[in-house]
């Protein structure tokens, strides 16, 4: 127990534990003859509490962010004591607990994690269509969604000022993500990087003076994109469709044969399409994603589409050259495409695009140039949709092959051996 002239401050955990196993941490403050004891909202393993130092042992994640808290919360708390004695104020625990909490007469305004979420997202609803797209936007406010229902869960409250985003909420909100949301791992690195944006802002304004990420690293791990064959592919582009899957299934086909992303094939507009003099037409557009100009040779299948599509009311009222419907329904649709095709693979918008990187590269087109017609930024991200085929996998090991058939081997000894795998 520290003492600070007539002001006395006390961490302690309680006995009864919490229904994790934990013992939830509790701070008394006492001054003047008054006493406050409240719960911190922290708490720790029991075996892991000194009562002696008043802080946490040990050097995991959970007991330095405790014993963070603990050190910041006993500055603060002093800091406070000593402004109400300078101005004359009658210091009590009550009043001191007031201020540390920012209630009462004395409160000031203060930041909330929700509020600041919702003020990002009208921003970047104001800026819709310059410096974001209606994808990202919808990302920010479902990070958003998901932090008041983490807060209610976990802290029975509706909202909790921004000084809350410590180490010890960013970790709970990743495992709540994890295991109550049952959200695969690159899933939970995109909301977390979400918050992390307007963490970096909260920090860039000094809202929060710490960074609560620090000494976290979001994780993406590797995934196989799923891609189709040309067999499967040819599946769908000669299944006989109607109404709204016939539009789907040609949307879906369009992209297959363009490498163009979802929200390029939706903004997709007449300038796009041009026909160099040699008379082939090209799509020249530059990626929405990256804004690097993509130049795509159109085949005769989505030549085809286009001019199927020419003139479609939809798409003249949205100034676009296709009816392209919302990612969602086209998803919901290229389920049950699959379904009727016969096609196992989980059908998606983005399955068209690795078709489209996959095929050409195992019919020979340089990855130079796969990676031109998809925009990317560079080679490197045209690696991560490269598939390498049994049957290019043969073709390359068939020299092999015949080298080792003829070859000699020279063992130990002397001894020689022909070789016929």
């Amino acid at each position: 127990m520290t003492r600070k002239e007539n002001f006395y401050l006390l961490f302690y955990k309680k006995s009864r534990l919490l229904k994790s196993g934990e013992a939830a941490i509790y701070m008394r403050i006492s001054c003047n003859g008054t006493r406050m004891e409240f719960p911190t909202g922290k708490s720790i393993e029991p075996n892991l509490w000194s009562q002696t130092k008043e802080k946490a042992k040990g050097n995991s994640k959970k007991a330095v962010d405790l014993n963070e808290y603990i050190d910041d919360a006993s500055i603060r708390l002093f800091k406070l004591f000593q402004e109400m004695q300078e101005d004359g104020s009658v210091v009590t625990a009550r009043e001191l607990y007031n201020r540390f909490f920012n209630i009462g007469p004395h409160k000031k305004v203060e930041r909330m994690i929700i509020g600041t979420f919702h003020e990002h997202n009208q921003e970047c609803r104001a800026l819709m269509g310059r410096d974001f797209e209606l994808g990202t936007i919808k990302k920010y406010e479902t990070v958003t969604r998901l932090l008041q229902r983490y807060i209610k869960k976990k802290y029975e409250a509706d909202d909790l000022p921004l000084t809350s985003l410590d180490r010890d909420f960013i970790h709970g909100f990743e495992m709540y993500l994890k295991i109550d949301r049952e959200q695969q791992q690159n899933t939970v690195a995109r909301y977390m990087k979400a918050v992390k944006k307007i963490t970096n802002r909260a920090l860039a304004n000094e809202w929060i003076t710490k960074n609560p990420f620090a000494g976290i690293k979001v994780k993406t791990v590797q995934t196989d994109p799923t891609f189709l064959s040309l067999h499967e592919l040819h599946l769908i582009y000669e299944h006989s469709f109607t109404g709204a899957l016939d539009v789907v299934r040609d949307m879906f086909i369009m992209a297959a044969f363009t490498g163009l992303a979802f929200i390029d094939i939706s903004n997709l507009r007449k300038e796009h399409v041009v026909t160099d003099n040699d008379g082939n037409m090209w799509i020249r557009k530059p990626r929405q994603k990256t804004e690097v100009v993509q130049n795509i040779p159109l085949l005769d299948i989505p030549k085809a589409i286009l001019k199927k599509y020419d003139g479609n009311k939809k798409a003249e009222k949205k100034g676009t050259l296709l009816p392209v419907p919302c990612n969602q329904v086209m998803n919901r649709y290229l389920k049950e495409i699959g379904t009727l095709c016969g096609i196992e693979k989980t059908l998606t918008t983005h399955v068209a695009r690795h078709t489209y990187a996959t095929v050409t590269l195992s019919q020979g087109v340089r990855i130079e140039n796969v990676s031109k017609m998809l925009g990317h930024t560079s080679i490197k991200m045209t690696q991560h949709y490269a598939r390498v085929l049994d049957s290019s996998i043969l073709e390359d090991m068939q020299n092999i092959r015949e080298a080792m058939a003829g070859d000699v081997f020279t063992k130990k000894g002397g001894r020689k051996r022909k070789c016929n795998p």
